[in-house]
């Protein structure tokens, strides 16, 4: 199994890096609405869908939705001046209230689970509000300053990306080793309290080599240590998000399209629940 996790990010990351720095925007944004229908197709078995054509539906649907705030948000338009436009930071915001309302229902679980899990368009809704700000975080990102420098997006990406894929290999390995404390065992009884602070350390430690590189001031250093914190807590609480609700359909992975990895959900959960509060620190704050 690790093998196989080993060979197939070997494969794909070069690809991922690629497609952030030299995919044109709107291209970029066409990949990730492929992604993020793939994701609507997984959600599919998450609400009990057990026919493709619900499931189909639940893709149509998504896709329909994204591409509408496309055609509302133009990824070209979405900053004036320095500035995000209001309802690009609405939608961030939103994002913001459902994974805090994640957060309770996940620590929570399985209390008020009654509820969201007998009913498919509660599932739904969660499904919408995982993937759709996700779309519009990462061309809120790769879109900032595109036209002065069009890798400084980029560039910023693939921060979070580091941020969030040191974390989870620090955890995985940390965790492995000397993990004894069960951080949610009734979501997910793998991960431990040693593995998440093995996560953040690692996390923090390699932006930190990465700023040593760059060159940063005490002040950037301190902003984007702060935002790693940040980023590598939330990061856990969206592999826990799918964790739950794979838990309470009995479903172990969302699919099997990558060897060794799961689904396309597996994959991303921690970075639909991180890419949107990570856009709305760069709004807020930069560094």
């Amino acid at each position: 199994m690790l093998k196989q996790r080993i060979l197939t990010a070997v494969v794909l990351a070069p690809l991922a890096i690629a497609a952030i720095f030299y995919l044109p925007l709107a291209y970029f944004g066409a990949l990730l609405l492929v992604i993020m229908g793939i994701g609507a197709w997984e959600w599919g078995p998450l609400m009990g869908f057990a026919s493709n054509k619900k499931r189909w539906f639940f893709v149509f649907a998504s896709v329909v939705l994204i591409s509408g705030l496309w055609q509302f948000l133009p990824p070209e338009d979405l900053w004036s001046d320095g500035k995000l436009t209001t309802h690009a930071t609405y939608v961030l915001w939103l994002a913001v209230a459902w994974w805090a309302t994640s957060a309770i229902l996940t620590l929570l679980y399985p209390r008020f689970s009654s509820f969201w899990s007998s009913h498919r368009s509660i599932r739904g809704v969660f499904g919408w509000l995982t993937l759709i700000p996700a779309w519009l975080a990462f061309m809120v990102i790769r879109s900032s300053d595109y036209t002065i420098d069009p890798y400084h997006g980029a560039q910023l990406i693939m921060f979070l990306f580091l941020m969030v894929w040191s974390a989870d290999i620090g955890a995985y390995f940390v965790g492995k080793s000397i993990g004894k404390h069960k951080l949610l065992p009734n979501v997910s009884p793998g991960k431990t309290l040693e593995g998440f602070v093995g996560g953040v350390i690692s996390a923090c430690a390699l932006i930190g080599i990465a700023g040593s590189i760059i060159g940063w001031t005490n002040e950037q250093f301190a902003t984007v240590l702060m935002v790693t914190v940040v980023i590598t807590t939330i990061s856990v609480l969206g592999d826990l998000n799918e964790s739950m609700f794979k838990r309470q359909a009995g479903v172990k992975d969302s699919g099997s399209i990558l060897p060794g990895h799961g689904g396309v959900l597996d994959r991303i959960d921690s970075l639909t629940a991180t890419a949107p509060i990570y856009a709305l620190f760069y709004v807020l704050i930069g560094w």
